[in-house]
C-alpha cells in the first residue's frame, strides 16, 4: 500500500510578487477595507438615526437616494446601537433602510493660497464662479490645541482704522475681541471699515448664520476687488443646516490657523458667534440634550471656548490671528447667556449702544462699556493717562446728561462738570467717523490730543505719547 501525501504547492515568483505588493499596501495603509453598511431606521427633523454600522462621533457617511446623490452626513452621537446623525446637505429624497455607507476619511478641508479671493460654503465648495479650488494641502476642521506656554505673548499693536478704538481701546496683534451689539446698530459696517483698513496679511471673513442677501453685499460694497484679493469668505447663511453653519465657523478659523502657521498676520471676523450658539443648541436639542440656561444646553457653553481658544497668537516664528467677533445681544440684554459666556473668554470687547445709533453717532461705541484688556500691556504709559483722562471727562458729561437736560445743571457750580460740557463737541467729533475714513494709531492719538487740547476749556497739560519707540511732544500742529 502506497501512502500519498500531499504538500503544498511551491510559490512561484508571481505569487510571492502579490503578496509583497499587498505587503506594501498594507505598510502603507492604503488596502481597501472591508465597509459595513448600515440603514437608516429613522427620521425627525433633521434627526436621522442608523443602524448596523459603526462611525466614531464626528465620522462622515453617505445615505445613498434614489437617481440623485447621496447625502453627506455626520454623526453627532449615539446611543446603544443606533447612529445619531445630521445631514450636511439636503436630506429631501431620503427613504427608510436607506443603505448608509461610512465613509474612511471625512471632516478634513482643502485650504492654502489658492483660497485667496474666494467665496466657499460651510463644507468648503466653492460659491462663487471661479472654477475648482486647486488647493491641496488639508486640515482638520477641529484643529490642533497650542500649548498655552507655548503661545507667544501680545506685544504689538494693530492698526484697525478707526479712531476711537486705535487710542481709546487700542487691539493687540493675536487679541480676540467681541463686537457686542443689538440688531441694527452698525456691527456689519463697522465689521466692514476694519476690513478695509485694517493692517493685516490676509482676512478671513465668516458669515454664520446671517440673511443671504448680505454676503454679496458685503462684498462688493465692503471689501471690493482689492479687499477680496487678499481675504476667504466663510458664507453659511441662515437657511442652511445647522451643522453646515456650525463646519462655517470651524472652517473660517482653521483656514486663519493655516495662515498663522505660515508666518501670516491674519485678522479673522465671525459674524456672528450667537448664529454659533444657536446652531449648536439646534443640534443638541435634536438629539436629546436637555436646556439648561434660557433653553441652552450645556453643550452650546463647551462649543464656545472651543472655538474662541483656536485664535490668537501661534507658537515661537509663526504668526497671528487677530480676531473679531460679533456678539448678538438679545433684546439689547447684556446678560444673554451666549455674550456672558463670551465676554469671560475674549480679550475684551466693543459695545454698540442703540442710544448713540439712533442719534446719529456712528460708530455708536460706547465708550464707557467697552474695554481692551491687553492695551496696558502695548501702550506707554503717556498713551493710557492720555485716554484715562478721556474716558473721565466723557464719563462726568453721560452720568450728568440728564441734568444738564432737563436744564437742572448750572454752569460754575463744579469746574469739572463745566469742562466735560464745553469739551463734548470735540469729544463727539472724535469720536465719529465716516466708513469712507480711515485712520492710522498716529493720526488717531493725534486726533485724541487736540480734543483733549479743544478751546473754550481750560488748558489741559499734554501728555507725550510714544509712537514708534521715540518720545515726542504734541503740539497743536502735530508731532514734534
Amino acid at each position: 500500500m502506497v501512502e500519498i501525501v500531499s504538500k503544498p504547492p511551491l510559490l512561484g515568483g508571481r505569487w510571492q510578487h502579490a503578496l509583497a505588493g499587498c505587503r506594501e499596501r498594507l505598510a502603507r495603509d492604503t488596502a481597501p477595507l472591508v465597509t459595513v453598511e448600515g440603514r437608516l431606521t429613522r427620521m425627525v427633523g433633521l434627526t436621522l438615526e442608523a443602524v448596523g454600522c459603526q462611525l466614531p462621533v464626528g465620522g462622515r457617511c453617505h445615505i445613498l437616494r434614489q437617481e440623485r446623490l447621496p447625502v453627506e452626513a455626520e454623526v453627532v452621537g449615539f446611543a446603544g446601537e443606533r447612529l445619531f446623525l445630521m445631514p450636511i446637505g439636503d436630506p429631501r429624497g431620503l427613504v427608510p433602510n436607506a443603505p448608509v455607507i461610512p465613509l474612511r476619511h471625512g471632516g478634513r478641508m482643502a485650504v492654502g493660497e489658492a483660497l485667496l479671493g474666494r467665496v466657499l460654503d460651510g463644507g468648503g465648495r466653492p460659491l462663487d464662479d471661479l472654477g475648482p479650488l486647486r488647493a491641496t494641502h488639508r486640515v482638520s476642521l477641529e484643529g490642533q490645541p497650542i500649548n498655552p506656554l507655548a503661545r507667544q505673548p501680545i506685544r504689538e499693536p494693530m492698526d484697525v482704522g478707526v479712531a476711537a478704538i486705535n487710542a481709546l481701546l487700542t487691539i493687540g496683534r493675536g487679541q480676540r475681541m467681541g463686537l457686542f451689539a443689538g440688531s441694527g446698530v452698525g456691527k456689519s459696517v463697522l465689521l466692514g471699515m476694519m476690513t478695509r483698513y485694517a493692517k493685516a496679511d490676509v482676512i478671513v471673513v465668516g458669515l454664520i448664520g446671517e440673511r443671504g442677501r448680505e454676503v454679496q453685499e458685503f462684498i462688493e460694497n465692503i471689501l471690493g476687488k482689492e479687499g477680496l484679493a487678499r481675504s476667504v469668505v466663510v458664507a453659511t447663511p441662515a437657511d442652511h443646516s445647522p451643522l453646515m453653519r456650525i463646519h462655517g465657523a470651524m472652517l473660517a478659523t482653521s483656514i486663519a490657523e493655516y495662515f498663522r502657521d505660515q508666518g501670516k498676520q491674519v485678522l479673522l471676523l465671525m459674524d456672528s458667534l450667537t448664529r454659533f450658539g444657536h446652531a449648536q443648541r439646534e443640534l443638541a436639542l435634536a438629539i436629546g440634550e436637555p436646556p439648561a440656561t434660557r433653553g441652552y444646553p450645556p453643550s452650546v457653553f463647551a462649543k464656545i471656548p472651543q472655538l474662541l481658544e483656536r485664535a490668537g497668537n501661534g507658537r515661537s516664528g509663526s504668526g497671528s490671528i487677530t480676531a473679531f467677533y460679533t456678539v448678538l445681544t438679545e433684546g439689547d440684554d447684556p446678560n444673554d447667556p451666549v455674550a456672558d459666556s463670551a465676554r469671560a473668554i475674549l480679550d475684551g470687547h466693543i459695545v454698540l449702544s442703540r442710544r448713540l445709533a439712533e442719534a446719529g453717532h456712528y460708530p455708536a461705541i460706547d465708550i464707557e462699556a467697552s474695554i481692551s484688556r491687553v492695551m496696558s500691556q502695548i501702550t506707554v504709559p503717556e498713551h493710557q493717562q492720555a485716554a484715562q483722562q478721556f474716558k473721565q471727562i466723557y464719563s462726568l458729561y453721560s452720568q450728568n446728561q440728564d441734568l444738564i437736560s432737563v436744564g437742572a445743571y448750572s454752569r460754575g457750580s463744579d469746574s469739572r462738570l463745566d469742562e466735560a460740557v464745553d469739551r463734548q463737541p470735540q469729544f463727539r467729533s472724535f469720536l465719529q467717523q465716516d466708513m469712507s475714513q480711515s485712520f492710522s494709531v498716529k493720526e488717531s492719538l493725534e486726533r485724541l490730543q487736540q480734543a483733549l487740547k479743544a478751546k473754550p476749556a481750560p488748558k489741559v497739560a499734554a501728555p507725550a505719547i510714544n509712537v514708534g519707540g521715540a518720545s515726542r511732544q504734541f503740539n497743536s500742529g502735530g508731532y514734534s
